[in-house]
């Protein structure tokens, strides 16, 4: 997304252009003042909800019904996945809708039970669980806490720049990997078959086995759902198909018996509210659960910040990773002083919520109100839907995140990109999602490494008719000057690439003595050289001595302050010496040139 600079007012102002062999030109440009560029930065929540346009509502509307319909059955089995009763799944989504909904950065994630964060819960409660389960509930509160106060400590910390070692590709794949979870995992609702397995190649592998074990009024149902919500996208695209699905197999059950030919539906949703309480926690449980708390932390905020991204690449807006972590914790206070369990974002609401339109954090809200409108009212009219329909609105949500152009654009692109985006969504297919995240951000530091190890370089030379310096390999009939060597290493010299640009450089320098050219300067072009570390800084000065044994003078152009302060805080400079750092390109070409006329001019004497 193009990112539009604000600036107040200009006013007028001069620029240098430097040419080879010229002098300088200066030109003057009057620019009018115009009023200021909005910066396109990241907007809260409560800022979106202030400045509320009309033309969001109907969208967020359709999103908050059809989401809410979607997430009492859902946030009930987190309930129970986290080894709690399901109706803490549903209190466990109250407070974070609206947390979330004040405080952060996207407009379109839904903040709540997952999946994830629930089984990583129960497996850290579960052997400090009192055997008749009666401290359960409290371990469940006081974990959400911690992983609360966790993700603020790694706000105030502002450790939100982590977020930026997940790419464009790990997006991608990452996106299409959970859209894969979301639909193995929705199986068994559509077949009315009992899937145990939790991974999706078991999910696939226990469906494939067990064929025989369709009910097929349940699968008929589904098919037919499925295919309504696709017709629908692809005839009225702006149509609230999801919630005409849901009211349609709800009216069907109602008006058929549907329930009574062996079709699952929702079924009774318990009522009542979840009470304020400070959950208590005896000393030996401590650092158990705070090391749980550090894992499910990372793991929830990691998935918070991948969602969130992801959408906000598709729909064109900016998250602000630091805020995710205060939100997400805020989120999880406020879970945890209600009962409930440690929550993340989930990506099926959200893709949900993406496909029937939402723009704002009102859609939350909206699913709010629906949410304890069935709690104290309306628990009947919802507990006729088929879990069956449910299974295909997630299917068709999940459809939406696989963005096969892009992986396209990726393979056209660069082939490393397309594989990192298909060894993300593998890893989060079978392994789990953090470690899925893990390896996929390894491997890009690795393919990013790999480039600055051994980047681009060119040796700089003129072209006949083109102004400037170029590379020589670039242009036919391009030629380096005669003694001189200009040569562009396109990375910052570090230790991971020192030696590399030594032999490239090097190697130039013999490739045109081995044209019968006697090599008398060699001028490094550091424009993209911003610093260097001391393995870099001893490469250099090796390099300097042997360029010096060799009779050939080495100079340095286009040097940016930092590094100049370096080479000086190394002694560097003083060895080069001052009259060998240039300030452009054409300068140290004058100065090369220069040197010629006062050789001749000596000879001449």
């Amino acid at each position: 997304m193009a990112i539009a600079t604000g600036l107040e007012s200009l006013g007028t102002f001069r620029v240098g252009v430097l040419q080879p062999s010229r002098s300088i030109e200066v030109t003057s440009f009057a620019v009018e003042k115009s009023a200021p560029i909005k910066r396109d930065r990241p907007r809260f929540g409560w800022h979106r909800l202030l400045s509320y346009q009309s033309a969001w509502l109907r969208g967020d509307i359709l999103a908050g019904l059809t989401v809410a319909a979607y997430a009492i059955p859902q946030c009930m089995a987190y309930g129970e996945l986290a080894g709690m009763p399901p109706v803490a799944g549903l209190w466990a989504i109250l407070p974070a809708m609206v947390i979330y909904a004040l405080l952060g950065s996207s407009p379109q994630l839904s903040v709540g039970p997952e999946s994830t964060t629930a089984v990583m819960a129960a497996a850290a409660i579960a052997p400090l669980a009192d055997p008749s389960g009666s401290n359960y509930s409290s371990l469940a509160a006081v974990l959400a806490v911690m992983v609360g106060l966790i993700c603020c400590g790694g706000y105030v910390a502002r450790l939100g720049f982590l977020a930026n070692l997940l790419s464009q590709p790990i997006l991608i794949g990452y996106m299409a990997g959970v859209a894969l979870i979301m639909m193995a995992g929705q199986l068994g609702k559509i077949s009315g078959m009992a899937i145990a397995s939790q991974t999706v190649p078991s999910q696939v592998w226990e469906f494939v086995r067990h064929l025989q074990n369709i009910h097929w009024p349940t699968l008929l149902l589904a098919s037919f759902v499925l295919g309504f919500l696709l017709a629908v996208q692809q005839r009225f695209p702006k149509a609230p198909s999801a919630l005409l699905a849901v009211l349609l197999a709800t009216a069907a059950v109602a008006a058929f018996g549907l329930d009574r030919q062996g079709i699952a539906i929702v079924g009774t949703i318990p009522a009542g509210l979840p009470q304020l309480a400070l959950p208590s926690l005896g000393r030996q449980e401590l650092g158990p659960l705070l090391v749980a708390a550090l894992g499910i932390a990372i793991v929830g905020y990691s998935d918070n910040v991948l969602t969130a991204r992801a959408f906000a690449a598709r729909n064109h807006y900016k998250i602000d990773a630091n805020q995710e972590l205060l939100a997400l914790g805020a989120a999880n206070l406020g879970t945890g002083f209600l009962q409930g369990f440690p929550i993340s974002s989930s990506g099926s609401r959200t893709a949900l919520g993406d496909a029937t339109g939402s723009q704002s954090q009102l859609f939350s809200l909206f699913a709010l109100v629906v949410i304890l409108a069935v709690l104290l009212f309306l628990r009947p009219v919802l507990a006729l839907f088929p879990t069956a329909a449910l299974g295909a609105i997630v299917i068709f949500a999940a459809l939406q995140l696989i963005d096969i152009p892009e992986f396209g654009r990726l393979w056209q692109f660069r082939k490393t990109e397309f594989a990192l985006a298909i060894a993300t969504a593998i890893g989060v297919l079978v392994t789990d999602i953090s470690i899925g995240v893990a390896v996929a951000v390894a491997l890009s530091a690795i393919d990013l490494l790999a480039r600055v190890a051994r980047p681009y370089d060119a040796v700089l030379g003129s072209v006949p008719g083109l102004e400037g310096l170029h590379d020589v390999k670039d242009w036919q009939g391009a030629i380096a000057l005669p003694g001189l060597i200009i040569y562009r290493y396109d990375a910052p010299l570090c230790f991971a690439n020192a030696e590399n640009f030594k032999q490239r450089a090097l190697d130039a320098i013999e490739a045109q003595e081995l044209k019968g050219e006697t090599v008398e300067w060699f001028v490094l072009n550091a424009e993209a050289i911003a610093e260097v570390d001391i393995t870099a800084l001893d490469m250099l000065s090796a390099f300097h001595e042997e360029l010096q044994s060799r009779h050939i003078r080495f100079g340095m152009a286009r040097v940016k302050q930092d590094l100049y302060g370096q080479l000086q805080r190394s002694g560097l400079l003083d060895r080069i010496g001052k009259d060998s750092i240039f300030a452009t390109l054409p300068t140290a070409v004058r100065a090369f040139q220069g040197r010629e006329i006062a050789a001749t001019e000596s000879e001449g004497d």
